[in-house]
């Protein structure tokens, strides 16, 4: 009776490793929080929503491919820091922004689907993404996207498109066979500056003035706005060229296992 036991456990084995193997799909809702120059100290001042997407490929019970894509919008304000540079420099922004990123993910606990016992896991992602991002800023009632505007001077606009890295850690839990609570911290680092159109230094304004108009000199050294001296003289820094933006997205979905039909190789037709 033991080695018939081994026996039927030997040849299904192999079926059960790789039972998991199939398709999720799902949604999120979530909620954003930008750091760069606007805010460098991971301050939640400042949420913004988010909306996004999920793609599994599941490799097994603990390994997967994801594609993520999501949306949302990001804000940052000066007036609500506590540094005395920044509340004299008195920048904001606020940016709607679409992004896509191709993870590797890996569960810490075994999670199988159906089970009893193995109905949850903790998780960790990592890979790639990369975001369209449109800066603005509001003027007199009027929101102005920054970046046709130059506001430090650039001769050449910077691109709308960044690449960036992807990472992020959560926690899964099965409800039924298909269906899977997922919570989890979703990064982005991006290699880009000017998510918040802030990074070096402010420019010559008169020249600024007549390359762009006066709405980017306006939006370049907004500090006369506070009744001060403006702050904005040339060369001086605006921002820090060398510490690229991030953000990141606390986020809640619901997620559904497709899976994939396994043919046991015992019981396939011989050719």
């Amino acid at each position: 009776m033991k080695v018939y036991n081994a026996l039927i456990l030997t040849m299904f084995l192999p079926i059960a490793m790789t039972a998991q193997k199939g398709y999720e799909i799902g949604g999120f809702l979530g909620i954003n929080t930008y750091v760069g120059e606007i805010n460098p100290n991971y301050s939640l001042k400042t949420p913004g929503p988010s909306i996004g997407g999920v793609g599994r490929y599941n490799f097994n019970s603990r390994t997967s491919l994801r594609m993520d894509v999501a949306a949302g919008r990001l804000y940052g304000k000066d007036e609500l820091s506590e540094n005395p540079f920044q509340k004299a420099r008195n920048l904001s922004f606020r940016t709607d922004y679409i992004d896509a990123g191709l993870n590797f993910e890996f569960n810490f606990f075994s999670l199988v689907h159906g089970s009893k016992n193995s109905y949850y896991s903790p998780y960790v992602f990592a890979g790639l993404a990369f975001a369209y991002y449109n800066p603005k800023a509001k003027l007199d009632n009027t929101w102005y996207a920054l970046r046709p505007l130059g506001t430090e001077g650039q001769l050449r606009n910077y691109s709308a498109v960044a690449a960036g890295l992807a990472y992020g850690i959560g926690i899964k839990f099965d409800f039924s066979y298909e269906w899977s609570l997922n919570v989890e911290l979703y990064g982005r680092q991006m290699l880009t500056d000017y998510i918040d159109d802030v990074s070096t230094t402010y420019p010559n304004m008169i020249e600024l003035g007549a390359r762009r108009g006066e709405i980017a000199v306006e939006l370049s050294d907004r500090s006369g706005e506070l009744g001060i001296e403006p702050i904005g003289t040339l060369g001086r820094q605006r921002g820090n060229s060398g510490d690229n933006d991030a953000y990141f997205t606390l986020r809640v979905g619901m997620v559904y296992y497709i899976g994939i039909l396994q043919c046991p190789a015992i019981s396939r037709p011989r050719p």
